[in-house]
């Protein structure tokens, strides 16, 4: 999404909707991607609001994704081993991965017990083992929504919104929890994506996504999550209850809503 293009956005009566229909959508995301490029690259989100899609996912009969030809990435990941409940790895192998014929070696989890550094580091090698290149261009990016705006572990006023080099960068304190260090993707990575879709429900995120949705297009480092541009489709998957008050308070040139 470039300056100016306004982005679509698609409102669901409830969670179980709106995981049904992004569930339906990451699938027909991932026969496009293997029916043109052979393989699906597909990095998933963390925290607690995906799971339900991952569940809706585990559960989808054949034919739906691929997975002996998908390679799985995280946006980002806390610093914890992989068996800490805070993993955003160990949810998506409790809810997803242990039910789907993934490919073992083509899940790429950020090794979160490393050292911070370390672990940006090993995970931007990673990425260039498996893609070739520094900045991959991945088929679909899913993120989310935190109170304050921030996406990913990119956090309002932080220098990581600055960079433009690195795809992958520690980020030493986070505002959420600032004992805990983490690993994040950078703008450059989302606008190289073909799809970044961010999914959102709750009427706690009901705020965040008015003020969001308002921004756009433009934008605002006080609201990371609004700087996010793909170089496709970027979408805001919600249920109802996040998408109230900016339903009821719309006026002038807004994201598209559509279904």
């Amino acid at each position: 999404m470039e300056r100016g293009v306004v982005p679509e956005v698609e409102v669901f009566a409830d969670p179980a909707q709106l995981a049904e229909a992004l569930a339906r959508d990451v699938v027909a995301a991932s026969r496009q991607a293997v029916e043109e490029r052979g393989r699906f690259l597909l990095v998933l989100s963390g925290g607690s609001t995906p799971r339900p899609l991952y569940e809706r996912l585990a559960k989808v009969p054949p034919p739906g994704i691929d997975w002996p030809h998908t390679e799985v990435f995280w946006g980002d990941e806390r610093c914890v081993p992989p068996e800490d409940p805070r993993s955003n790895y160990g949810m998506a192998l409790e809810s997803l991965l242990r039910s789907v014929p993934v490919v073992p070696e083509h899940v790429h989890r950020i090794r979160g017990e490393l050292p911070p550094e370390e672990g940006a580091r090993h995970y931007t090698e990673e990425i260039r083992a498996v893609t070739g290149t520094n900045l991959p261009v991945f088929d679909l990016v899913i993120l989310g929504l935190g109170n304050d705006g921030h996406t990913a572990s990119l956090f309002p006023r932080s220098p990581e919104l600055e960079e433009e080099q690195r795809p992958v960068v520690p980020v030493p304190v986070s505002p959420d929890e600032p004992r805990v260090a983490r690993i994040t993707f950078t703008y450059p990575v989302f606008r190289a994506s073909h799809r970044v879709w961010f999914l959102v429900s709750g009427h706690d995120k009901a705020s965040i996504v008015a003020r969001v949705l308002r921004s756009l297009p433009e934008g605002s480092s006080e609201l990371p999550a609004s700087r996010v541009r793909a170089r496709g489709s970027t979408r805001w998957y919600l249920d109802s209850s996040a998408a109230s008050i900016w339903q009821t308070s719309r006026s002038g040139a807004h994201p598209r809503e559509v279904r």
